[in-house]
């Protein structure tokens, strides 16, 4: 599968979640829809049914739904008011706005909780490959192929746990049980203070005994309640290791040269597809919960300004001014074309040519 169909497919999948969420919550609080657009641009197809236009258009950048009074400032029949979005209630408003990105979140949601109900989830064992030369688990007696079973008499299933209870240990002195060749044996160690890096690339101070990981997995078969929290776990995970990452770039922490735009993605999205469809899935979830994030940020323009220009509304009691939301909407829209400027250069910049 070439990366532009692959392209194609990721971003058609990410926008008809997105436009179904507004369009869904529209209908269900009786607002008038009278385009769902696929796309941008001139229309390839398209069929009415009622008043809405389901087409799909030229450009495969986006998509829209257009809702009968969208702007506050149209005119509009007297007929229309009742299924005008304009007129309806701010708290409506609200929900029919959010509904695009939390449909995103929802979709990323479905896909982990697939993935999960047919192939399990897959965990590092606890169990060391390699013990550094000189460390406190050397001092200690730890060996190769030690299964590590529980700490301080706390039990420990997966490599992550184990890392996670040393690295907070604070300095206190740990009674390990692990399994040698089947017989449990208790050794006691202290964690050091080890020079590492966070995901970013920040420079820490982490707490290890000094083992390194066998590298060996376990399937674990998930139920669908299993399924179900893992997968709101995992989406979880995915937003917050965003909102991290929006935050280090602000900080100046992460490096501007990691962003990307179109060309990134599609070339993303190729490789992911060569790796199988499986590969491919799982990055639609993982793009659409960067899409959901980056649409709640209260940008004029994102549909994170819109709900913050709502939310004032519903504070104040009136509707935002339109000098004020016409200026907003104008800082919104340089600002996201410096942006799309910005990682246009990013992905040109890495193409093998330039390099």
């Amino acid at each position: 599968m070439g990366n532009a169909v692959a392209f194609i497919i990721v971003l058609g999948v990410l926008v008809f979640f997105h436009e179904l969420g507004h369009f869904l919550m529209a209908r269900f609080f009786g607002v008038g829809v009278e385009k769902f657009s696929l796309g941008f641009g001139p229309k390839i197809l398209g069929k009415t049914i009622g008043i809405t236009e389901y087409r799909l258009s030229a450009i495969p950048l986006g998509g829209y739904v257009k809702m009968v009074g969208e702007e506050p400032d149209a005119e509009i029949d007297p007929a229309d008011i009742p299924i005008s979005f304009t007129h309806k209630h701010v708290f409506k408003r609200i929900l029919i706005v959010a509904a695009g990105p939390v449909f995103n979140l929802l979709l990323a949601v479905i896909i982990f909780f697939a993935i999960f109900q047919i192939s399990g989830m897959y965990i590092l064992k606890p169990v060391v490959g390699k013990v550094t030369q000189g460390s406190p688990a050397a001092a200690a007696g730890f060996q190769a192929r030690d299964r590590v079973l529980a700490i301080d008499g706390q039990a420990v299933t997966t490599w992550e746990e184990m890392a996670e209870k040393i690295s907070k240990s604070q300095g206190k002195r740990l009674r390990i049980t692990i399994d040698r060749q089947g017989a449990h044996v208790e050794l006691e160690v202290t964690a050091e203070l080890t020079p590492s890096a966070t995901i970013f690339g920040e420079a820490i101070d982490r707490r290890t005994i000094g083992i390194v990981a066998a590298g060996e997995t376990e399937r674990l078969a998930l139920g669908f309640f299993g399924a179900v929290t893992e997968s709101v776990t995992q989406t979880y995970i995915v937003v917050k290791l965003t909102l991290m990452s929006i935050v280090k770039l602000i900080q100046g922490t992460l490096s501007v040269k990691t962003l990307g735009g179109p060309i990134m993605i599609a070339q993303m999205a190729g490789e992911q597809a060569k790796a199988g469809a499986g590969a491919l899935i799982f990055f639609i979830a993982l793009i659409s919960v960067n899409l959901a994030v980056i649409n709640f940020l209260p940008i004029p323009v994102l549909d994170g300004g819109h709900l913050m220009f709502f939310f004032i509304e519903a504070v104040i009691g009136r509707p935002v001014s339109m000098k004020m939301r016409e200026m907003a909407q104008r800082v919104g829209i340089f600002v996201l074309v410096l942006l799309m400027v910005f990682v246009f250069y990013n992905d040109i910049a890495r193409l093998p040519f330039f390099n």
